[in-house]
């Protein structure tokens, strides 16, 4: 039987908001998954750190001449230059670094929406938010009383340290001003993680100080900074140069790593790209490959590029026939606008759904402007086209007032998180994010829910 909380036991014990400033609607029960969810929850996992860990190969031999292929000789200097394309040179030298080699970040959380053919991983997110809120519900609904989302966080940051100590380790948890919002979330989560006996805080990048290749934070010295903000960002966060050089010094570790090829949604055209198949096919177990192939629709780089008379793009079908450039699509049915637009990263339009554009929600001069506006700005920032795969809808009880129950319409996120131990990922917690019908876009707002999953 699910657990079941009133309007004012989740008042009470939401009484601290993580969120600055942020309000959304409150459940009576948690999310219910079913077993063939949970089942692919788990799968995900390994294959989400599978996935990282064939960017990471890909763009090493990409960048340094090697062939992609192990049995034959292919090249792909393109798949470099694509994540390199309005980098910093300091950003991009780090990224190819030794130091950086194998580096993954400590938790990773793929976007899933659950649509009528069934789940789709819409992005990853590795510098993600709502740890701290998904293990607060989880407490409030009773559905975890020993704090695992907290022990894993604190395991997954030990491991990123295991060179000083791991949990012996001084750590700080860095946040800029650009995410503001989540820093109560994280000053709740270092506290959880000092009644365990971590040395961690929680700061603003600009109170770190350098003093003798050291980091420090007042007069201790830091060994791992766990990262809470965007690389596009690092004007803002100056102290990054810096940073990176103590990290290839040895002198500090930096978790989630400061490699911007981890925060691109081009990978996943990359993933999709019909010239690399070859490359996932030899660097992925096949059911891995499988399960992602089904899960991530079909993604596309929207390179203004112009190609030569007789060829077409690798993209969607546009009445029947093959793209010769991308404006083609301006001319496309509302039908066949099944399409979103969205900026890959490197830029403060690619998160918190900024820069999303959904073509069927889009008037036709609408959706002509935006892809004009994506190919005319590109590389900065560089902006993917999906298949849009609309969400399916669910209904679950939410609070209307404090002694009013009604029964939600509304369009889900799965966001499950993955914390990374000892080189395996482990699902621990997942939040879901309950949204109004008529919400195209799916995202924490006023008037959705959030609420734990229970399995």
């Amino acid at each position: 039987m699910l657990p079941r909380l009133t309007a004012k036991e989740l008042a009470n014990g939401a009484s601290n908001s993580l969120f600055a400033e942020k309000t959304w609607v409150g459940s009576p029960m948690p999310w219910a998954l079913d077993a063939e969810q949970v089942g692919l929850l788990e799968m995900l996992g390994r294959a989400s750190l599978s996935f990282y860990k064939g960017i990471d190969l890909l763009y090493r031999k990409s960048w340094s001449g090697q062939s992609i292929l192990r049995n034959r000789s292919f090249f792909a200097p393109w798949v470099a230059e694509y994540y390199d394309l309005g980098k910093p040179e300091w950003l991009i030298e780090h990224s190819r670094s030794a130091s950086q080699r194998n580096c993954f970040p400590a938790v990773l959380r793929p976007d899933l929406l659950p649509t009528a053919e069934g789940i789709s991983l819409v992005e990853w997110d590795s510098v993600p938010g709502g740890i701290g809120m998904t293990a607060q519900l989880e407490e409030l609904y009773v559905i975890s009383k020993e704090g695992r989302m907290i022990n894993s966080f604190g395991n997954a940051l030990a491991f990123a340290a295991k060179a000083w100590g791991g949990r012996e380790a001084r750590m700080v948890i860095a946040v800029s001003e650009e995410s503001e919002t989540y820093r109560p979330e994280m000053e709740w989560l270092a506290e959880k993680l000092r009644q365990r006996a971590f040395d961690i805080d929680v700061c603003s990048p600009n109170e770190l100080k350098i003093r003798k290749n050291e980091l420090c934070l007042g007069e201790k010295r830091v060994h791992l900074v766990y990262r809470f903000w965007e690389l596009f960002d690092f004007e803002k966060v100056p102290l990054m140069r810096d940073l990176a050089k103590l990290v290839e010094s040895g002198n500090l570790v930096v978790s989630p790593p400061m490699k911007h090829i981890q925060e691109e949604k081009l990978s996943l055209a990359l993933f999709h790209h019909f010239r690399l198949q070859s490359f996932w096919e030899e660097t992925m177990e096949r059911k891995e490959l499988e399960l992602l192939r089904k899960m991530i629709p079909r993604t596309w780089i929207l390179d203004p590029a112009k190609l030569p008379p007789g060829a077409h793009l690798d993209g969607p079908d546009l009445q029947g026939g093959r793209l010769k450039e991308w404006m083609e699509l301006g001319y496309a049915s509302k039908k066949e606008r099944n399409l979103v637009i969205k900026a890959s990263g490197f830029h403060e339009t690619a998160w918190g759904a900024r820069s999303v554009r959904v073509g069927d929600d889009l008037s036709s001069e609408d959706w002509s402007a935006s892809l004009q506006s994506a190919l005319k700005t590109f590389p900065k920032p560089i902006s993917v086209l999906q298949e849009f795969r609309k969400p399916r809808q669910w209904v679950h009880p939410t609070f209307v007032t404090e002694e009013k129950i009604e029964s939600m319409k509304g369009r889900l996120r799965l966001s499950p998180y993955y914390f990374v131990d000892g080189g395996n990922a482990k699902r621990v917690g997942a939040l879901a994010t309950f949204c109004p019908v008529d919400k195209k876009i799916i995202h924490g707002m006023r008037d959705g829910a959030l609420m734990p999953c229970h399995s």
